[in-house]
């Protein structure tokens, strides 16, 4: 059972990543990928402790083989509103801020950390998803840096890559 997690500030490429690593993973073993953008609670409420205990619940089922099933967060409703089950697989991969939290790392991840400045991030993910979210996504900015600075997750990081 591998474990991989995906991690770095917005723009990086993370999702990226993960698709490659999909393709080439999935050509002999069962590869699941959980991108962090289904399992957030919105923007205010993202990288919280509930964010922690489904990461939790996550990686103890794919470490016991265990099916699981996780809540899907629908950006324009502002709601979870669907559930989507998982069967056990040889890679689970997890991507997204947040995505190498400790809970993470201790369940046996090798961590890929993402580097990137600020700006440049920024601008990706508003040239990607739109202006309309550049107030969000300017204080996303601060509160991932929050998060890892409380986390110390690139410090923990097994692999660093630098776009």
């Amino acid at each position: 059972m591998t474990l991989i997690a995906i991690d770095g500030p917005a723009g990086t490429g993370k999702t990226t990543l993960a698709g490659e690593f999909f393709k080439n993973f999935s050509q002999n073993k069962s590869v699941v990928v959980i991108h962090m953008d289904d399992l957030y609670d919105g923007w205010d409420n993202a990288l919280g402790d509930a964010l922690t205990s489904t990461l939790a619940h996550i990686v103890h089922a794919h470490n016991t083989k265990s099916q699981f099933s996780i809540s899907i967060y629908n950006w324009a409703t502002h709601s979870f509103d669907s559930t989507q089950v998982i069967q056990p697989c040889d890679i689970l991969i997890i991507e997204g801020v947040g995505a190498g939290q400790k809970v993470v790392r201790d369940a046996g991840a090798t961590l890929y950390w993402l580097d990137i400045e600020p700006d440049v991030g920024l601008a990706r993910v508003l040239q990607r998803d739109g202006l309309h979210i550049q107030s969000q996504m300017r204080q996303w900015c601060l509160d991932q840096e929050t998060h890892f600075a409380r986390d110390a997750t690139r410090m923990h990081a097994d692999h660093i890559i630098t776009s």
